[in-house]
């Protein structure tokens, strides 16, 4: 069946099964490697993306249910100011370590600010919840996210 939405700011046109979940089209059929397979739960966070603005695990979610929606990666955000700075703070203050996770945690703290959610430390801590890091700990990556929202 053919499925339309727009990826990263551009309309796409894709050819998939009535059960093919979005993280393999997304990694498979339109070549976007920000999005990881995890636990395949909806557990991890390493195949968020945001859809129609608000994070969600793309390992839960059939391609045919994002038919008329906005899909964005990390990849759709590189030219978005607040995000490169939230990059930068990840990589400043050693919040990345092997990568594989970075991706989800960058999503959703980056919704949580721009929507103003973030007033305090244990907000920021809130919102990262559902993402887990297997290398870093959260340590690093709940400062970056604070130096980013907590100016």
């Amino acid at each position: 069946m053919l499925v339309k939405f727009r990826l990263n700011g551009k309309d796409v046109e894709v050819d998939v099964y009535p059960n093919e979940i979005l993280l393999d089209t997304l990694r498979l059929k339109l070549g976007v490697r920000s999005v990881k397979r995890g636990c395949e739960r909806g557990e991890c966070g390493t195949c968020t993306i945001l859809l129609n603005g608000s994070p969600v695990n793309s390992c839960l979610i059939l391609t045919p249910h994002v038919e008329g929606a906005e899909v964005i990666t990390v990849e759709g955000l590189e030219k978005d100011s607040k995000f490169k700075e939230l990059v930068n703070n990840f990589v400043n203050e050693g919040a990345i370590q092997c990568g594989f996770c970075t991706p989800g945690f960058l999503l959703t703290a980056y919704t949580a600010i721009i929507n103003q959610k973030i007033k305090t430390v244990d907000d920021v801590k809130k919102s990262l919840e559902g993402n887990l890091c297997r290398c870093t700990g959260y340590v690093k990556i709940i400062e970056a996210v604070a130096k980013t929202a907590l100016k």
